[in-house]
């Protein structure tokens, strides 16, 4: 079994963004579910299992590691010259572009179901309540790059790619099922 988007491009290398709080990680797992294709959470090669970071050499090198693989799926922002890297060789661009208040309410839900059970991708040994706060910080920081300029960048990249820009708690949750076209073969 093989797979499609829905306009007909090949999805093997597949890059998941967008501000805290919007849901990558979850959309990524039912990517990697649905594909096949294996998942490469960025938070797991930014934070050793302690939490701590990891140096950059040893992201950086574990990062180009997947880029250069066949098909990979990588949730997340990390450094911003590795990120320019995954928009470059991704054949596909997911941008989850939520409204604030849907990424505060995520960040905050994220916050109390942590509190029992270790939230969807988090890194093992990281603190909910430092990272919950560090979303907060980093939501009031985003319009500064999460904005028009750089949507006419996406737009500029992806020529050649395959870009979905998905705006609403609706399109995250349909996205798989209306985006990833299963082909089967006949043998």
């Amino acid at each position: 079994m093989g797979f499609v988007s829905d306009n007909g491009g090949s999805m093997k290398k597949i890059t998941v963004f967008g501000k805290p709080g919007s849901g990558k990680s979850t959309l990524s797992k039912n990517l990697a579910s649905a594909t096949g294709i294996q998942l490469h959470p960025l938070d797991s090669i930014v934070y050793k299992k302690d939490g701590e970071l990891v140096d950059r050499k040893t992201y950086d090198s574990a990062h180009e590691n997947i880029l250069s693989s066949d098909s990979w799926i990588i949730d997340g922002l990390g450094p911003i010259e590795s990120f320019n890297k995954r928009l470059d060789v991704a054949d596909t661009l997911i941008y989850i572009d939520l409204p604030y208040r849907d990424s505060y309410w995520l960040v905050t839900k994220r916050l109390l179901k942590g509190l029992v059970v270790k939230p969807e991708g988090w890194p093992d040994g990281s603190s909910i309540l430092k990272g919950t706060l560090a979303s907060y910080r980093t939501l009031k920081l985003c319009p500064k790059f999460w904005n028009d300029d750089f949507m006419k960048k996406l737009e500029a990249i992806s020529t050649n790619k395959s870009l979905y820009v998905i705006r609403s708690m609706s399109e995250l949750n349909a996205f798989v099922e209306n985006h990833v076209e299963f082909k089967t073969t006949n043998k």
